[in-house]
């Protein structure tokens, strides 16, 4: 025959509880469980809320922007000669040839120069700056002042050449070209020679340098 249950001995008491103690502890152990529960799923929701949001981010194909349209160069050059009192570079250049900056600058020596910014077909970057009634001191700043490695002739002109390709391959300056026919002028970029070649015979036939 089985022994009845015995109470619960409450230990901070040193008695059995009571049925009401009883009762008391059975409701709050259940809201406890209750809360517990209602905690874990608000959590979990969140993380699959937090999930949706990054599968959105990671997949959805957002729009490209549109591409920058060209600076006419051009027109710009033309509205700046007369300022400046001089031819300023803008040749012509074969289809591909971009130009995303174009504009007059006026350094510390006081020098107002022209500079346009190219992207070439290879899509490589090539700046053009033609320093007006410049100085030595402009041109060696051009370059930054980097020591010539040679000279070459392209399209009748001579120029000095400054080749740091092996030194900083990717940088703005990795190849320079410098010229002071007419005015001062400094060819800089990344693009190989014979974009520096169509991009320096163009502005030996804009300016006439050889008529």
């Amino acid at each position: 025959m089985s022994r009845p249950k015995q109470p619960r001995i409450v230990a901070e008491l040193g008695r059995p509880e009571t049925p009401e103690e009883a009762a008391a502890r059975k409701a709050e152990s259940s809201r406890a469980h209750r809360e517990s529960k209602t905690l874990y799923g608000l959590i979990g929701a969140l993380l699959a809320s937090l999930a949706i949001v990054i599968l959105i981010v990671l997949v959805v194909v957002r729009p490209d922007p549109e591409p920058r349209e060209p600076i006419d160069y051009q027109n710009l050059a033309a509205e700046a000669e007369a300022s400046l009192g001089a031819d300023l570079a803008a040749p012509d250049l074969p289809e591909g040839w971009t130009a995303n900056s174009a504009r007059v600058e006026t350094g510390a020596d006081d020098i107002a120069s022209w500079y346009i910014g190219f992207i070439t077909p290879d899509n490589q970057f090539i700046a053009v700056r033609q320093g007006v009634d410049a100085n030595a001191t402009w041109l060696a700043n051009a370059v930054q002042e980097n020591r010539a490695t040679g000279e070459r002739s392209v399209a009748g002109t001579v120029w000095d050449v400054y080749d740091r390709r092996s030194v900083d391959p990717t940088g703005n300056f990795a190849y320079s070209m410098t010229t002071t026919e007419g005015d001062s002028f400094a060819l800089h970029g990344t693009a190989d020679d014979e974009e520096f070649d169509v991009l320096a015979t163009a502005i030996a036939e804009q300016l006439g340098w050889n008529d």
